[in-house]
């Protein structure tokens, strides 16, 4: 048994359009964490970047809690790989992969789930708005290709919105995405553990009137959102719903926790959205929510968030290895 706290840094803020929503998790974590096991240190990859490469070697563990570029992407991830600093989430190519919603649609159906058809659009490309709507129908969903949080995303009602709602989307990225919209439920299905996976009760989420979709507002302002956990779904649409969150996990090479995004269409069919390799992690988050209702609560959450970073051997830099 350790007798010594763990010597933990908890890597929040960072440089995307999410850093206020990093900050913000970040404070609920901290909160969470038992004291008398962990020592916390905190580190703002805006600012921190050569303090925690030199304070490396004292650390015994991260907690990342990045959201969007930089910090949800592979990159920090590869750094501390680097430092030989052990962290709770997917490493490089799985935090890459499913951070690249085309990348990720790919793969998914690579392993033979649905997903939305879509067309991948880079800088040099020239629009063709009506060829767009001629292959993929009104509405359609506009985004960047490699954002979280509903960031620069626009449901695209009439041909004519499709050129503006392109636009936005390219200020976030060089890469954008025009996709299928698909009319249903929005459910999500989260998975913990290494090699013995658990899937978590699912969870319907339903934007109040006023939002399109589940856009950035509804998913962080309170109020704007009702979350239903465990689903009011058939139970084999349940089971089918967590096989999938599985099934993404896996393919995407993720380890540790995922949390992946599907639309139960009006005829019944579940089609993958987008996978979360870190999810919210406040006490009133989705992947926190569903686990309680697993009966994990969020302080032990964390702690199985953070043994798993301990016991991970993937890569020969890492500590102990």
């Amino acid at each position: 048994m350790r007798k010594s706290k763990i010597r933990l840094a908890l890597i929040a803020g960072g440089v995307s359009s999410e850093r206020d929503v990093s900050l913000s998790g970040a404070l609920e974590v901290e909160k969470a964490l038992d004291k008398s096991r962990y020592e916390v240190h905190r580190y703002d990859p805006k600012y921190d970047l050569k303090k925690l490469v030199s304070e490396s070697s004292m650390l015994d563990a991260a907690f990342i809690l990045l959201h969007g570029r930089y910090g949800e992407d592979g990159t920090i991830q590869g750094m501390l790989d680097l430092l030989g600093v052990p962290y709770q989430g997917s490493g490089v190519l799985g935090s890459s992969l499913a951070m690249d919603k085309h990348l990720s649609k790919v793969v998914y159906r690579a392993a033979g789930m649905d997903t939305p058809d879509w067309v991948l659009l880079d800088g040099k490309a020239e629009l063709c708005a009506k060829h767009l709507v001629h292959r993929l129908g009104l509405p359609a969903i506009v985004k960047p290709a490699c954002q979280g949080s509903s960031v620069g995303m626009t449901k695209v009602n009439d041909v004519d919105e499709l050129e503006p709602a392109v636009e936005q989307a390219f200020k976030y990225d060089s890469r954008v995405i025009v996709e299928q919209f698909i009319s249903g439920r929005e459910l999500t299905s989260g998975v913990i553990g290494l090699s013995d996976l658990q899937a978590l009760p699912i969870v319907e989420i339903c934007p109040r009137e006023g939002h399109l979709f589940f856009d950035t507002e509804a998913k962080y302002k309170v109020g704007e959102c009702d979350e239903i956990c465990p689903a009011e779904i058939e139970e084999s649409t349940a089971e089918k719903a967590k096989s999938i969150g599985v099934m993404a996990h896996k393919a995407l090479n993720l380890r540790g926790y995922s949390r992946t995004d599907l639309i139960l269409s009006d005829s019944g069919r579940l089609y993958v959205l987008e996978t979360n390799t870190i999810p919210g992690m406040t006490p009133t988050s989705l992947l926190p929510l569903a686990a309680e209702k697993a009966g994990i609560s969020f302080s032990r959450l964390l702690d199985m968030l953070i043994e798993f970073a301990l016991t991970d051997d993937r890569y020969p830099l890492r500590k102990g290895v």
